[in-house]
């Protein structure tokens, strides 16, 4: 859907720049995927140098995320398009941060391993770069990636001009 007005390709490399952050956050749970598909391990190495300094910094992304929440998202002087792309990398940046907090305290010390975790984890890591990766064409591509259920909340933030 491009109705909601022009957008220019400045826009649409701005409106993707966000998608880093739930794909950094989500290598939390690439361990078990990429111990079963090693081959696919270099594909995480453009990713390294940002995962170091994300992770090297404290609360880097939580201010990384007020940054963009209040700087980008509430600013009704950025583009709607941009504004809509960064509250749902937001919104999947916290869907799963949830995931993290819900493994580690509950799932991981009643199940302690074994391949219900290792199932969970693939599924969370590759729902998300599913999701990135939908995200991030249809932004290239000057659209609105519409996820179900998630778009729905981003609207409800961003508005629907």
């Amino acid at each position: 859907m491009t109705w909601r007005g022009a957008v220019t390709p400045k826009d649409r490399i701005l409106a993707c720049l966000p998608y880093l952050l739930p794909l950094l956050d989500v290598l939390d749970f690439a361990g078990p995927f990429f111990r079963q598909f090693p081959a696919l391990q270099p594909v995480l190495i453009p990713l390294l140098p940002l995962a170091g300094i994300y992770r090297g910094v404290p609360f880097l992304g939580l201010i990384i995320f007020f940054v963009l929440f209040l700087l980008v998202v509430r600013n009704d002087k950025v583009s709607h398009f941009i504004r809509f792309n960064t509250m749902q990398a937001i919104l999947l940046d916290i869907v799963l941060i949830l995931c993290s907090i819900i493994v580690s305290f509950v799932l991981q010390p009643v199940l302690q391993g074994g391949l219900i975790l290792e199932t969970l984890f693939n599924v969370v890591f590759l729902g998300t770069i599913a999701a990135v990766g939908y995200s991030v064409v249809q932004t290239a591509l000057g659209r609105y990636a519409e996820i179900p259920t998630l778009s729905a909340a981003v609207h409800m933030q961003v508005g629907n001009y």
